[in-house]
């Protein structure tokens, strides 16, 4: 599992780099500032997971349930949370109009987020060192 969540870790930290640029040079003077700073933390929280990723492949090697569980609660809520906030930042130049289903995915985002955070944290708690 160390392989899959480095090479996992790669392609989302390079996706957040390619989304970070853009959000700086390609959406200035197309959305408000607000849109922005909503892209930025979309960004931010994009790349904090990403590192948590990384990190989770230290513990691999361990292949406890709460890595894997954190694992993917870190990729659906970098999918959910920071998805949901850059299609919401860009949705007039999308041209996406039905935004309604985005607001509950963010929050969802989050939750899982936490839930990952929490089986890190169970995991270290398990982890004989």
């Amino acid at each position: 599992m160390n392989k899959q969540i480095i090479l996992v870790a790669a392609l989302f930290g390079l996706l957040a780099v390619i989304l970070g640029a853009f959000g700086a040079h390609g959406l200035e003077g197309k959305v408000s500032d607000y849109q922005i700073g909503t892209w930025k933390t979309a960004n931010q929280y994009h790349f904090y997971h990403t590192l948590a990723m990384l990190f989770l492949s230290t513990f691999s090697r361990a292949k406890t349930p709460s890595i894997r569980v954190a694992f993917i609660a870190f990729i659906t809520g970098i999918v959910f949370f920071s998805g949901s906030l850059y299609l919401l930042s860009t949705r007039e130049l999308l041209g996406i109009e039905n935004v309604g289903i985005l607001g509950p995915i963010t929050p969802l985002g989050g939750l899982f987020f936490i839930i990952g955070w929490i089986a890190l944290f169970w995991a270290a708690i398990k982890h004989k060192s």
